[in-house]
């Protein structure tokens, strides 16, 4: 006979599975709202003025970054730090590039967390560097960070500048919001959650050789494509190359074709198709 008290836990349990998947459902529903919804007018002109990958992607896709902007401003809160108040400027253009990467139909709505700091400028962190045994403490000046189940850390100056240029192949929201992405699968290791499991080998394959053949070309001076801070590890080489995929997919794909063929795969978008880069 089961007694009283562990029938209330179970039913205490129970409840709360049922209020946990209740809450997604609507949550979900919400979402789906949202995006089916348009923008206000004031942030539809921000989005079209300041978002230049809206303003180079195909019709098909523009429809519906809207949508999505309209939903990320709902469920994440943005807070401006030393001094800073975030405008609507700053909430449409970090929703706008960070949403891109959402277009090819990742269901991942950048989950696990809610607040976007904002710094005015760069802004200084503790950093510790290990070279075998030697430890050295200190201070690095950070344009971004992801943290792991936590918010994610911008400086406005640094977007801004990837606002000003846009084909540079630095994007410091797209590479923030791809770290965002690789840790839906639990663990930030540049393996993100890839949506068909057949995808897994030959990401596996392509993305370790071009990881070792990127460091090599680092370590001679003769790297020419991404940005060189993507030899720092595997999940930053996946970071960089989302900036470099939609910023310069056109060199991109003429350079390392196998590397814009997985991030193609993986998000469903040919940015190099797009209008001129």
């Amino acid at each position: 006979m089961i007694s009283p008290v562990v029938l209330i836990v179970i039913a205490l349990a129970a409840l709360g599975w049922i209020g946990y998947f209740a809450i997604g459902y609507l949550r979900r529903r919400q979402r789906a709202a949202l995006r089916r919804g348009t923008l206000p007018s004031n942030l539809q002109r921000i989005l079209e003025r300041e978002v230049s990958l809206y303003q180079r992607m195909p019709d098909s896709l523009r429809a519906q970054l809207p949508g999505l902007v309209n939903a990320f401003l709902s469920e994440k809160a943005f807070i401006g730090c030393d001094g800073l108040v975030a405008t609507d400027e700053m909430r449409v253009v970090i929703a706008g590039n960070a949403c891109v990467l959402l277009l090819g139909g990742h269901t991942d709505f950048f989950e696990g967390f809610r607040n976007i700091l904002v710094y005015p400028e760069t802004y200084v962190v503790p950093h510790v560097e290990t070279d075998g045994e030697i430890v050295t403490e200190g201070y690095a000046a950070n344009a971004g960070e992801s943290w792991h189940a936590g918010p994610v850390v911008l400086a406005w100056s640094d977007v801004r500048r990837g606002v000003d240029h846009p084909q540079d192949g630095h994007n410091v929201v797209l590479h923030e919001f791809a770290h965002k992405l690789d840790e839906q699968n639990d663990a930030v290791d540049g393996l993100p959650r890839l949506r068909d499991k057949d995808h897994y080998e030959s990401w596996a394959r392509v993305f370790t050789r071009e990881f070792a053949e990127f460091v090599e070309r680092v370590k001679t001076h003769s790297n020419t494509v991404l940005d060189s801070y993507g030899a720092t590890s595997p999940p930053e080489f996946f970071a960089v190359a989302t900036e470099t995929f939609f910023e310069r997919g056109s060199l991109m794909r003429e350079a390392l074709p196998e590397l814009y063929g997985e991030l193609s795969r993986f998000y469903g978008m040919d940015p190099a198709a797009w209008s001129q880069q």
